[in-house]
């Protein structure tokens, strides 16, 4: 039989939003790609130190054992092949076990997300993001200057998500954008037991929730989610429906009613947060590892005014 991802959870991941490769990208950005692949030739036995995803990807890589493999996290770069060889090396040394990537020398690579079949795409490159998320791939754009995961819940994914243009379709903030608050609580009033569309990354949170209810039984790792969202009651309740007509179930679920979120995920310590808003990114960053979700009406807002 053919070899097939189809039965696991996929991560497509860049090589900087697994490694700290960011004096190296210097090099790459400057357009002297030469020089670049050397310095990484130069250090291919010099193992690279730990970027923003690198907790993630370690912890849901713990989820394999010799007899099954649930997870496949396959490099997905704009490194040219031979720079490629310090990341296989880079994760060898880190105790990865990852086996698969695709390096294309600069050209976009979000396109081989579809052979993937890819639950997820991180990476440091805002063009590839939106790109990915435009053909229906979750994804978002690793915040390389945020602060690194704690280590206090080594058996523990810990992922948090902010809510609408997120888990969520951007139906609810479209009405936020075009008539404020008051019109965003009585549409969510209104439209309580009326299950939100999913966002981008709904395929991520069944993924994960599958994930879960596979090695419950037989793994030690365990997976906590939360959601994290600017609704306050009485909009919470049309969220908390919408998971249940999803047969999908978060840990924890923090309604902050416009607060700013990074305090309250430095008390969560996720392995990663993901949210649509620039600001609601940056907060969290100064406390953990955050990537940005080019979705819905307020990216497409900040596009076109840019």
């Amino acid at each position: 039989m053919p070899v097939t991802l189809d039965d696991k959870l996929v991560v497509a991941i860049s090589s900087r939003a697994l490694f700290n490769f960011e004096e190296e990208n210097q090099l790459f950005e400057a357009g002297d790609e030469e020089a670049y692949m050397r310095h990484q030739l130069a250090l291919v036995h010099q193992p690279a130190r730990p970027g923003v995803a690198f907790s993630l990807v370690r912890k849901l890589l713990a989820f394999n054992t010799p007899d099954v493999q649930r997870v496949e996290v396959v490099m997905l770069s704009r490194n040219d092949p031979a720079s490629g060889m310090r990341v296989f090396a880079s994760a060898q040394a880190a105790g990865m076990r990852i086996e698969r990537g695709v390096f294309t020398r600069g050209r976009d690579p979000f396109a081989y997300l579809r052979p993937l079949g890819a639950h997820l795409f991180l990476s440091a490159n805002e063009t590839d993001v939106r790109q990915a998320l435009s053909i229906g791939f979750p994804a978002a754009r690793v915040m390389t200057d945020s602060t690194p995961a704690g280590d206090r819940f080594p058996g523990e994914v810990r992922i948090a998500f902010d809510g609408d243009a997120v888990l969520f379709s951007d139906e609810a903030e479209r009405v936020y954008q075009e008539g404020g608050l008051p019109a965003f609580q009585l549409n969510e009033v209104d439209k309580a037991n009326q299950p939100l569309a999913g966002g981008p990354f709904k395929p991520l949170l069944a993924a994960l929730h599958r994930l879960q209810q596979q090695a419950q039984a037989s793994h030690t790792m365990r997976i906590r989610t939360a959601l994290v969202t600017a609704r306050s009651a009485p909009a919470h309740e049309r969220a908390v429906r919408t998971l249940l007509d999803w047969g999908i179930s978060v840990d924890e679920a923090m309604f902050l009613g416009g607060l700013e979120k990074g305090p309250f995920l430095r008390e969560f310590e996720p392995d990663f947060f993901f949210d649509d808003q620039t600001g609601h990114v940056t907060s969290a960053a100064r406390h953990v590892p955050a990537g940005h979700v080019s979705s819905g009406i307020s990216n497409t807002e900040r596009t076109a005014g840019a």
